[in-house]
């Protein structure tokens, strides 16, 4: 399954989703369909960074479209949710995702230069002592700042009341994280859901809607492991104009 096979079913499961707070003012089984779409969005930013010419661009187009849809959204979850109207759109924290992975992949870089100078000074002065030792704590420490700063990034997302919030951070990121590693990914994913989900199902004795909607949240790791790698057509404005078009329409027609 190519990107833009998992693009176009993001966007239809996020259409349905928004489709039926129009149509039905509450959550319906159009809602359910729509768990599909974010973990999808957030799998596609942690490739996009992975394979973009430019991460400091792709930063800015997020930046401008969270800026663009932030009125449709606000106008669409005040008329047909009983959401915070202050909320901020799913742009700005598909943003806050992507900018934890760039300053955590920057930090391991940084640490490795730092390596790499502690390795030169260490061979230019003849001495074995703690060089490998040196070069664990480097690393490590790159790792450590780099997680802190990824947790200091969803908690911004969570202050400020980002769609998703925290966890949408955390899952973009772990999405990167465990790029390569198949059954760490999946369990990870299961896991963050389980934790999303796992408070209001024990709240509500296990109500059969909250299983109804982990079950779907979870649908989407299936289309992800189908993946095979290819970019597919080029859609890349798309889902930009798409989210903010789509939300205004509704607004305005029902």
């Amino acid at each position: 399954m190519t990107s833009f096979c998992l693009k176009i079913i993001a966007i239809i499961s996020m259409f349905c989703d928004h489709l039926g707070y129009a149509l039905f003012g509450h959550f319906s089984i159009l809602n359910l369909i729509g768990r599909i779409a974010f973990p999808i969005f957030a799998f596609q930013i942690s490739e996009g960074y992975i394979h973009t010419k430019s991460v400091v661009k792709y930063l800015v187009r997020l930046g401008i479209f969270a800026i663009i849809s932030q009125i449709p959204f606000s106008l669409f979850i005040h008329k047909f949710t009983n959401s915070n109207p202050l909320s901020l759109n799913v742009f700005f924290t598909l943003f806050l995702g992507l900018l934890s992975i760039y300053i955590y992949d920057y930090m391991i870089k940084l640490s490795d230069s730092n390596k790499e100078s502690d390795e030169s000074r260490l061979t230019f002065n003849n001495t074995k002592i703690s060089k490998n030792t040196s070069i664990k704590t480097y690393i490590f420490i790159g790792k450590v700042l780099g997680l802190i700063t990824v947790f200091l990034l969803a908690s911004i997302a969570q202050l400020i009341n980002t769609d998703y919030g925290a966890w949408g951070v955390i899952l973009v990121f772990m999405f990167y994280l465990f790029q390569n590693k198949k059954l760490l990914k999946i369990a990870s994913f299961i896991l963050l859901v389980v934790l999303k989900y796992g408070l209001q199902l024990l709240q509500s004795n296990f109500y059969y809607i909250y299983i109804l909607i982990c079950i779907a949240t979870l649908l989407p790791i299936f289309f992800i492991d189908l993946y095979n790698g290819k970019q597919g057509k080029k859609i890349k404005y798309l889902l930009y104009w798409f989210y903010p078009l789509h939300l205004l329409a509704l607004y305005i027609f029902f």
